[in-house]
């Protein structure tokens, strides 16, 4: 107890011995039962000073200090048993009174009850009826206004404290979860934000106060509304917003110099971290991020559940929130496949942390290596292939073509003839839109990959009823994914600039990494085998505006704080990317924003020849002849912005190479 005490008395004279009550952390429970029995003498005393003026008859039955320890004793006891020294006198709220209450009400009906039953047994009372109504005001009174005091002082103290910034900030929002928000920021220590009011869409709460702050309807522009209160910032809490609404709302507040910050739901806090920890400035992800997909989680339940699932590439970030999503299906084997072996371990910490009971398996593997696949097969039957391996970035493939050949072609190629001889039951493909008329070697291997599943799952159902089902999912840029833009863009806004873009008017589709992996599982449900799923991505995203919005959310000005700079196009890159092909149709799917690509199939005997051969160029690193076969297997690869280009305009052909249609 006493070094508690010492503990705090040091905390109040720290900054150089200066007196400074805002740095108590709090006062051991003894102390608060202390000054509370301190409280409850000076009552008992103000209670005979009182009487005496109102009568000069008094029991005699007990003598004043027993009578007055009488008193003491029970309230004490009630103190313990209502436990009201127990909480932080600074955040004493309603339940801290009403404990009080209770403990000086039980304390007056525990006095009343002594008093009646020495008046029956020995006919004479110990206290005046008067004097113990009055002791029960006047206790209540004091107890309650101690707390009230300490708590308003306190308040004073970090409004007055100097040296301190607030962000002055107006509130989103007028119901319960904003109330909450504003309450619980208004008395932190030390304080960051200065609540002035709230902002509603509600009509019904327009012209009220809500902890003596004005609340204001959404009439006009949100950002001349919070000027009106005083504030630069508005804080989010409004979760009834749609992505359109937010968007607006917050393009609104950037051009007019209000900073945006979110808030989470008050009910999903899981820690003990301050609330103001918890509001942080807005990300551009809270903004690109769409309505969620609903989707069916029975018919992945049946597919998953009790089942031995491989996914390839399993440490990336695709493949990774694969294996998460996976996990919450309670696989009977979970195994986890990738070459990198630092992001693997990471995982496999994560897993078993998240996943104790999940039986899984973590294995370093490239999926060029055939014998060393044809090993797993053979140990482990396996129901379920995510084949999300991939080499994924541009002007990397662009300069190695040849990598990008081992491991998203030949890779996929191993995985897809095993997938057949060991008769797994779905084989699901992560493709990419860069796959669709591809203007790199990146795109075009991953187009090469689609042709060689679908026309191999054609191939064996045409001579044999084949047991797997080969399925492609074709999806846009994923937030927050390796490599992505948005992490790339965070890191140069953080080093000071410039923000780097390569042509002002490339746009962009967009799509979250846990939104990306559920269609991936979606498709594996729905597929019947042999489809290529396209996603409804929605707006395009045009990336100058993207990094204009960011540099603002971070609260920069564009082009003066933080410099936006013009790098020109990457090798292979395009302005803009697309989901189909020219000669390719949609068909719709029981989900509105799921459908299936309809492209032409090839022959599987003249691609197979054709990926053959491109792999044998592969492995003598022959980049040029490696590239130009390529073209040849897909003929709407065109390069761009490349030294590919001109194989485009004179093509150097295998001899016995066919161009396959």
């Amino acid at each position: 107890m006493g070094k508690k005490l010492n503990y705090a008395l040091k905390q109040i004279l720290s900054n150089e011995n200066r007196l400074d009550i805002r740095n108590i952390k709090y006062l051991p429970r003894w102390a608060i039962l202390g000054i509370d029995t301190a409280i409850i003498i000076v009552a008992d005393l103000l209670t005979m000073i009182a009487l005496r003026d109102l009568t000069t008859h008094f029991y005699e039955f007990l003598s004043i200090y027993e009578r007055m320890f009488l008193v003491l004793g029970v309230n004490i006891f009630f103190f313990f048993i209502f436990r009201t020294y127990a909480g932080l006198i600074r955040h004493s709220s309603y339940v801290d009174a009403l404990k009080i209450m209770l403990a000086c009400f039980s304390t007056f009906v525990t006095l009343l009850f002594i008093n009646y039953a020495t008046f029956f047994l020995i006919g004479e009372k110990i206290y005046l009826v008067a004097g113990l109504i009055f002791y029960f005001l006047v206790s209540f009174s004091l107890l309650f206004l101690f707390r009230l005091s300490v708590k308003q002082l306190y308040e004073y103290f970090k409004t007055t404290q100097k040296n301190q910034n607030l962000q002055k900030a107006v509130v989103f929002g007028a119901d319960e979860n904003a109330i909450s928000i504003a309450g619980a920021l208004e008395i932190e220590h030390p304080k960051r934000f200065d609540i002035r009011g709230f902002i509603t869409n509600d009509n019904t709460r327009r012209n009220i106060r809500i902890l003596g702050k004005p609340v204001i309807y959404n009439g006009l522009q949100v950002s001349a509304e919070a000027k009106s209160l005083g504030a630069t910032a508005l804080i989010l809490s409004e979760n009834t917003l749609t992505a359109e609404e937010k968007f607006s709302l917050v393009e609104e507040c950037l051009e007019n110099d209000i900073k945006v910050f979110n808030a989470p739901i008050v009910s999903n806090y899981e820690d003990e971290q301050s609330v103001s920890n918890k509001v942080k400035s807005l990300q551009i992800e809270d903004l690109l991020d769409r309505e969620p997909i609903l989707l069916n989680k029975e018919n992945k339940r049946q597919q998953l559940t009790g089942k031995t699932i491989l996914v390839t590439g399993g440490a990336g970030s695709i493949g990774s929130e694969i294996v998460r999503q996976v996990a919450e299906y309670n696989p009977k084997l979970l195994i986890i496949l990738d070459q990198a072996e630092t992001p693997m371990h990471n995982l496999q910490l994560e897993i078993q942390s998240k996943f104790p009971d999940l039986n899984f398996s973590c294995i370093i593997c490239d999926v060029g290596n055939r014998k060393r696949l044809e090993l797993l097969f053979q140990k482990r039957p396996v129901d379920v292939i995510y084949h999300a391996a991939a080499y994924k970035h541009v002007p990397l493939m662009e300069a190695n073509p040849h990598e990008a050949v081992f491991v998203n072609i030949m890779g996929t190629k191993n995985l897809a003839d095993l997938a057949v001889q060991y008769e797994v039951g779905h084989f699901v493909m992560v493709s990419t839109d860069k796959a669709v008329n591809p203007t790199n070697v990146m795109g075009a291997s991953k187009r090469a990959a689609e042709m060689y599943v679908q026309a191999l799952y054609h191939s064996a159902c045409a001579e044999s009823d084949t047991k797997t089902k080969f399925i492609t999912t074709r999806f846009g840029n994923v937030l927050g994914s390796n490599g992505s833009v948005v992490p790339l863009f965070r890191k140069q806004i953080e080093k000071g600039g410039p923000v780097t873009i390569t042509h002002p008017d490339i746009i962009r589709y967009f799509m979250t990494i846990p939104e990306a992996c559920q269609l991936v599982l979606e498709a594996g449900a729905m597929g019947k085998g042999g489809e290529i799923f396209i996603f409804d991505m929605g707006e395009p995203v045009k990336i100058m505006d993207l990094a204009i919005k960011m540099i603002k959310l971070a609260g920069y000005i564009p082009n003066k704080q933080i410099g936006i700079k013009i790098t020109g196009l990457r090798p292979g890159e395009k302005l803009y990317e697309e989901l189909l092909s020219d000669k390719s149709k949609t068909l719709p799917t029981h989900h509105k924003k799921i459908m299936i690509a309809v492209d032409q199939v090839g022959n599987f005997s003249e691609i197979s020849e054709s990926v053959e051969q491109i792999i044998k160029s592969a492995t003598k690193l022959k980049s040029h002849k490696v590239v130009a076969k390529l073209k040849t297997l897909v003929p709407e690869f065109k390069s761009n912005n490349s030294t590919f280009e001109k194989l485009d305009k004179d093509p150097v052909l295998h001899p016995n190479q066919k161009k396959i249609i």
